[in-house]
């Protein structure tokens, strides 16, 4: 999951943080929210992925940046990794201000989120800018659906580190361009596409079901959580946002 920030906002982020922005959890501030042990374990958990997929967005970016076919690519990737150690930085600051170490809150998802970008490693430029705006914008929707039954500083938080990093418009223009020039490009990003969808939903509930905090905030009583309804529409306005990434790269979904 995102464990990853390179996402365009999907339509109704805005409008579940709105929702939820009064009630429960969502109106009071951390302080108040801390005094549940148990939502305190949630958030500290949410903000060790966050982390740790800040820092892994940065390895890769920097690690995709040699396969940029040109200076200006290579040097847009750059400052895209950039931005990335920055959100990575102000995780880390977060958990150590809230008295947590922040080596010890990423520990428990390096191996899910080491392993899922072995699994999905790029074979070459096009595939890594697919990868990061529709693989990463998954994770970030699904970070944004939470954030809105979060307390009112951890939610400002959560939402400024997955604020896009100017990779959306440069992987449409590029991906597009690249289409454009060879049609044939187009059917097999489709294929990479669809199979990031599945990791990356895969990955989602996988690293949630194995952390009973971050469960217990998404279908139990902490934080407001969704009940079982919820979570379903939740899943279909990822999908549907997915959609409409696909759409403007020119890929089918």
């Amino acid at each position: 999951m995102r464990f990853m920030t390179t996402s365009d906002k999907p339509e109704h982020a805005a409008e579940t943080t709105d929702a939820a922005a009064h009630t429960g959890v969502a109106a009071q501030d951390w302080a108040t929210a801390a005094a549940d042990p148990q939502y305190r374990a949630a958030v500290v958990d949410l903000l060790g992925a966050l982390a740790y997929g800040e820092l892994a967005a940065f390895e890769r970016l920097a690690e995709d940046a040699k396969l940029a076919p040109t200076l200006e690519d290579k040097a847009e990737l750059a400052k895209m990794a950039s931005a990335e150690f920055h959100h990575f930085e102000r995780l880390r600051d977060r958990l150590t201000e809230i008295g947590e170490e922040p080596t010890a809150a990423m520990e428990p998802f390096v191996a899910a989120l080491d392993g899922f970008h072995k699994q999905t490693a790029p074979s070459d430029w096009l595939e890594g800018l697919v990868k990061a705006y529709v693989g990463d914008s998954i994770a970030s929707d699904f970070y944004r659906e939470v954030a809105a039954r979060l307390d009112a500083d951890t939610r400002s938080l959560v939402l400024a580190v997955l604020d896009d990093t100017g990779h959306a418009g440069f992987a449409v223009e590029r991906v597009r361009a690249a289409i454009d020039a060879d049609p044939r490009v187009g059917g097999r990003l489709a294929l990479w596409a669809r199979r990031l969808m599945g990791e990356a939903l895969s990955q989602s509930q996988r690293v949630v079901a194995e952390r009973d905090a971050l469960s217990m905030m998404l279908v139990g009583g902490v934080a407001d959580g969704f009940d079982l309804a919820e979570v379903g529409r939740m899943f279909s306005r990822i999908t549907e946002a997915h959609t409409k990434r696909m759409a403007a790269l020119g890929l089918a979904a």
